[in-house]
């Protein structure tokens, strides 16, 4: 099985050559989670010792002024994005920022999530927590790790849909990590000839625990049979919808703080119809700059396609290695991503 998973991450990493191109353009026994039917409390069990926590309702003005701060000045109107609802107690955003580790335990190749040894890549990561509190200092910054748990692939699988889906205990290891780090966790998906139906309700018992959140990558939804790598895939605002609406229904059982929904985006074609994505207190949306390139170039993909398209909240991807290629050959610091309108509040560096 190992050998099989193995050789998926390196069909992917050839597909993860496409990307870039196109860019130039519990099950686990020691973590369990149940509830408690008081509203704003979740009952955290890991292992034998049990955490109750209890959410303070949402400071509506607190919460306003922190969002007028988010536009960082923006007099366009597009931000803060109007008409949105205020979140149910135990929200993220936009009290902290997110700072996330992406890629794959398998891979060396996928993100820097795999490709150091645990204990370097959380000490990294530590490093990277505290640039980010030194550049923005009013906001406090939340630690992440981003797991890929359904993975595109150029080999077909049993069922014929190019996508294989991690074993259950890799993500266990990925929530002990976490754990460690203080962390929350994105468990992400990339369907490829499947579904996003199909895939989310099989991470339903981690996505019911209050420190998992969701992902979704549009590039590798091939919605009409390509095979992944051939062309860019899609998500309409229906898919989002639907994804919205299963962790709302989550929370509002599991008496749950918000999800954090990450939707992966740097063409135009990847979100359709973005104006029709349906906001809920339950679920934070986040639509992610995912493109690397040079600076003039992030700066293009940022201003068409997660600027001029307002959804909700913002994030920006970093690539340590790929951002590099390209004259002036220089990955972005946080520094200089926090002149962005509005302030991106999810981070990920891969």
């Amino acid at each position: 099985m190992k050998n099989i998973f193995l050789s998926t991450v390196l069909l992917l990493s050839s597909l993860g050559l496409f990307s870039n191109c196109a860019q130039n353009k519990a099950g686990s026994t020691a973590a369990k989670t149940t509830t408690t039917v008081a509203t704003a409390t979740v009952e955290v069990k890991t292992e034998d010792t049990t955490t109750k926590v209890v959410y303070q309702p949402i400071n509506k003005k607190l919460y306003d002024s922190l969002m007028k701060r988010m536009a960082h000045g923006d007099t366009t109107g597009k931000w803060p994005v109007k008409n949105t609802p205020y979140p149910i107690p135990g929200a993220i955003l936009p009290f902290k920022r997110v700072v996330a580790y992406y890629g794959n335990l398998y891979s060396k190749k996928m993100g820097i999530l795999g490709e150091l040894p645990p204990n370097e890549m959380l000490a990294k990561l530590k490093g990277e927590v505290k640039h980010w509190e030194k550049a923005d200092p009013q906001v406090p910054v939340q630690p992440a790790l981003h797991y890929i748990a359904v993975v595109a692939s150029g080999d077909p699988g049993k069922d014929k849909k190019y996508r294989h889906r991690m074993p259950f205990k890799q993500i266990d290891t990925v929530l002990y990590l976490a754990k460690k780090a203080h962390a929350i966790v994105f468990l992400d998906v990339q369907v490829s000839l499947s579904n996003i139906r199909t895939e989310l309700p099989l991470l339903e018992k981690y996505l019911i625990m209050p420190q998992v959140h969701f992902g979704m990558d549009p590039e590798f939804s091939m919605k009409d049979g390509t095979l992944p790598g051939k062309k860019i895939g899609t998500y309409d605002a229906d898919d989002i919808n639907y994804v919205s609406n299963y962790l709302t229904g989550l929370v509002k059982k599991y008496n749950l703080p918000p999800k954090i929904l990450i939707v992966h985006r740097f063409t135009k074609k990847m979100v359709t119809n973005y104006k029709n994505i349906k906001l809920h207190p339950e679920v934070q949306l986040v639509m992610d700059m995912d493109g690397w390139g040079e600076p003039e170039l992030k700066e293009g993909t940022w201003r068409y396609f997660i600027y001029s398209e307002p959804v909700q909240f913002t994030g920006f991807k970093l690539f340590y290695k790929n951002d590099i290629k390209k004259a002036p050959h220089h990955m972005l610091t946080p520094e200089e991503v926090l002149k962005k309108k509005p302030y991106p509040m999810y981070i990920q560096y891969q």
